[in-house]
């Protein structure tokens, strides 16, 4: 286990900020608690220690560092709203994620002819900000400034055949690390709008530092910044649109877009999908006036001419309504979009 008494500096840093100084906390812990042993008292000072840093600093392992490389896991959802706007769900930032989305956009393009695409990042993560770049670049034109992870200032290439179709770009508190910075520089180069809540805050510069017993201390060293050379701010990235959704009703809109979950925690301008509406029922209308046939079939059948009788008639079956307060949200933007795009052309 990783040695805290090593991380000791004499003399003691007299405290500045109301607090008492740790060395003289631990000294007097260390000295006076009775029943806990040196191994234990370590092993809880370190816990909360890096704990109290997260996700700046981290304990990692072998075993929780291990993660898929199965390119068709990159996108694990794709869908079609409305006939003509794209749903893909991105599970992570890695090696291959430009090559996927690519596919899946010229898939869903080739039968829809799309006027619009949600990327969905919300419990997306991943630490690859070279493949975040390449993402970035399917829906940038020309060569402009995108990232900057320590290796110096990577730029889009001048690209005839990038993807010009309003983005939604849905972000929530789960979104992290190179999830963060594809969010935005996806909006730094108007090529989308956020939609959502603040991500985690984890998009970082990472330094892992070995221990004897195996471990790993990760330890964020420098921000990621975005090509105008400013920083991504450690508290997260803003969503352009505001859309607050409960933890627990978000997974499971997440899961199901359709469930009819409480709301409560909706606020009314995130309103619902205006052109996904609820299922019909059978509707009752009077009766309407007949010809000459119908008239002669009603006799046949002994109803009086002058009935008053509701017709019941079968209503068509309508799209089911999409209750994802953020997925709902965004497709009303972009079919928007697509109007004016389409009185303007």
């Amino acid at each position: 286990m990783v040695a805290l008494f090593a991380l000791r500096a004499e003399p003691q840093v007299p405290a500045t900020n109301g607090a008492p100084s740790f060395n003289e906390v631990f000294d007097l812990v260390h000295a006076h608690l009775a029943g806990v042993s040196d191994a234990d008292l370590n092993r809880i000072a370190v816990r909360a220690f890096v704990l109290a840093l997260d996700p700046q600093v981290a304990l990692v392992t072998n075993n929780n560092r291990s993660v898929a490389t199965d390119e068709t896991l990159l996108v694990n959802t794709t869908n079609v709203f409305d006939g003509n706007i794209a749903y893909l769900r991105i599970s992570r930032v890695s090696d291959g994620l430009a090559k996927t989305v690519r596919e899946a956009y010229a898939k869903l393009n080739d039968s829809n002819k799309l006027s619009g695409m949600v990327l969905d990042l919300r419990y997306t993560g991943g630490d690859d900000y070279a493949a975040a770049g390449a993402a970035a670049g399917l829906f940038v034109a020309k060569e402009q400034a995108l990232l900057d992870w320590g290796e110096g200032v990577v730029k889009s290439k001048a690209n005839n055949a990038a993807i010009n179709i309003p983005v939604a770009v849905l972000i929530n508190r789960q979104t992290s690390g190179a999830a963060e910075a594809l969010a935005a520089v996806l909006r730094e180069t108007e090529s989308g709008l956020l939609l959502g809540t603040r991500t985690a805050g984890q998009a970082m510069i990472f330094q892992e530092f070995p221990f004897g017993t195996g471990q790993k201390l990760r330890v964020a060293t420098a921000p990621i910044k975005l090509g105008d050379g400013s920083a991504l701010a450690l508290k997260g990235v803003n969503p352009d649109i505001a859309v607050e959704v409960s933890p627990q009703d978000e997974r499971t809109y997440y899961a199901d877009a359709f469930s009819p979950v409480a709301q409560s925690n909706r606020p009314v301008s995130s309103g619902l999908s205006l052109t996904n509406r609820a299922i019909g029922t059978n509707r009752v209308e009077r009766r309407p006036r007949f010809d000459e046939a119908e008239l002669v079939r009603e006799r046949k059948a002994g109803i009086p001419l002058d009935s008053d009788l509701p017709v019941l008639r079968e209503s068509a079956p309508e799209k089911p309504l999409v209750r994802d307060p953020v997925l709902a949200r965004a497709l009303d933007l972009l079919k928007g979009l697509a109007v004016v795009r389409a009185t303007r052309s």
